[in-house]
């Protein structure tokens, strides 16, 4: 039989779980909050990274690597910074294990403490302006437009596989500016980049914004970032931008000579995506049958199943799939023929749904005869026969559609999910029923986290576009308000 997952409606994360662990996506690991991604997962994971790092190259950026151990004492020289991740820091106190000499087992050899504690990488600005330091000398050393694909350690209590765990994979950017325009300006750029990569790859509408002070960074002067609506009506933040002013270069004196022969301070931004992504490509997609997968991120593009009874028929419809199979494969698609003996069609049909493959081809006697074939959509599940001529193209075409048809239901989704709230009445009774709420606030601190007690619900950004902006009353203080904000509970 094939491995069936809780109805979504009924419980949506035990759904989410199902799907993630029964579609060969991930599992939880040996060491409690950590995930191991399997290679179904993986894929999917290396399509994403493939892209993006496709993309910072346009835009000029170059790949490094910096260490996973932090000093400690490099964490302290930014308050700010030291302040948001205390929390979540996995720290290295030893360095050698000894034989347990009152039983079976080892310990910590008490003789083998370090010097300096060592932080396990939860973010990597201290240790690379750190490491600026050394690179940065002259204006002509600017821009810097660094990036680095990374594993990163936060110790978090309460996990969820891709969206919340204590290790992740993620990629980080990190560059140096003479000017403080030209950080802001890459800051906004780097935003775009994930908007169009959101948009364009995941087909996931998202709203670009600002932070709100409470929300940003830490050690950050001003953060950026996406926001997108999961199918329960939760948020999701996909992506972060940040512009960190000075902070970094003075807190580890990195200064630049500029064209005047004076020394100045660069300014800088980091910025970063996660495996958090594949969490909400499956929640913002998926149905009561599985992964429903964006073809451009999808491993397999079309898998082919053949139906027969005995081997000679299976063997001639292997030869005409193994043919189709090369015509596809020259036009860039990844096509997988299921030729296993021991399951039945159906099975297939059950287990490439859960898998979330865009096309399926399935092929019996009858059809080989008639030169024709049975062509499923994954996203919408309708089936239809098309004759072997120019099938090649009509499929190319299909996996546009579907492509654009899994962005477009998405963006209804969102937009349906859209309200206008005026007062604070109504706000408590519509986050209940999730979505993206657009108030006015006050622009206070105090509000939003008066708002953020009593309902669960935090301000996601302020949209970057003018849509919002208009005069009105904060729901909750009543004071003057100049534009509306999004509400929503979030992950």
């Amino acid at each position: 039989m094939a491995k069936e997952i809780v109805n979504r409606e009924e419980n949506y994360s035990l759904w989410y779980n199902n799907l993630v662990t029964k579609a060969d996506l991930a599992e939880n690991s040996a060491v409690r909050g950590c995930m191991v991604i399997k290679p179904y997962g993986y894929a999917i994971w290396e399509k994403m990274q493939a892209q993006l790092d496709k993309m910072f190259k346009e835009t000029g950026h170059v790949n490094a690597y910096f260490p996973l151990f932090i000093p400690k004492s490099f964490l302290s020289k930014e308050a700010e910074h030291v302040e948001g991740f205390a929390k979540e820091c996995a720290v290295v106190t030893h360095h050698r294990l000894m034989s347990n000499p009152d039983g079976p087992g080892v310990v910590v050899d008490p003789d083998a403490k370090l010097e300096e504690e060592l932080i396990v990488r939860p973010t990597s600005e201290t240790i690379i302006w750190n490491t600026y330091k050394n690179w940065i000398k002259s204006y002509r050393d600017l821009p810097l437009l660094i990036n680095q694909w990374a594993n990163v350690v936060r110790w978090e209590m309460r996990t969820r596989l891709f969206l919340r765990t204590a290790e992740f994979l993620w990629q980080e950017g990190h560059t140096a500016h003479s000017t403080k325009a030209e950080a802001i300006e890459e800051t906004e750029r780097m935003v775009r980049v994930y908007e169009k990569f959101a948009r364009e790859f995941m087909a996931l509408p998202v709203i670009v914004g600002r932070k709100t002070e409470s929300e940003r960074f830490a050690g950050a002067l001003d953060t950026l970032c996406i926001e997108a609506l999961m199918q329960d009506g939760k948020a999701l933040q996909a992506g972060t931008s940040h512009f960190l002013g000075q902070n970094f270069a003075k807190a580890f004196d990195v200064q630049f000579a500029n064209k005047e022969g004076k020394l100045d301070y660069v300014w800088a931004t980091s910025w970063g995506v996660s495996t958090r992504l594949m969490g909400a490509l499956i929640m913002a997609h998926s149905d009561n049958n599985g992964l429903v997968l964006p073809p451009k991120l999808a491993p397999i593009h079309v898998v082919m199943v053949p139906i027969f009874k005995n081997e000679e028929e299976n063997n001639k419809i292997l030869e005409k799939m193994d043919q189709l199979k090369r015509t596809l494969e020259a036009k860039g698609l990844s096509v997988k023929i299921d030729d296993r003996d021991n399951l039945r069609s159906g099975f297939k049909f059950a287990e490439w749904e859960l898998k979330g493959v865009p096309v399926r081809i399935a092929m019996g006697p009858r059809d080989l005869e008639k030169g024709t074939v049975e062509i499923a959509r994954r996203d919408n599940l309708t089936k239809e026969f098309r004759g072997f001529e120019g099938i090649e193209e009509y499929i190319v075409s299909l996996l546009d559609d579907i492509q654009d048809n899994i962005y477009n239901k998405a963006l209804e989704f969102r937009e349906k999910s859209t309200i206008e709230v005026n007062d604070y009445q109504t706000f408590k009774q519509k986050i209940e029923e999730g979505g993206f709420l657009l108030c006015h606030w006050d622009g206070t601190s105090e509000t939003e986290q008066k708002i953020k007690e009593e309902t669960k619900a935090t301000i996601r950004c302020i949209p970057l576009d003018d849509s919002g902006i208009e005069e009105g009353k904060c729901i909750y203080s009543g004071n003057p308000s100049s534009r509306r904000v999004i509400f929503a509970r979030a992950y």
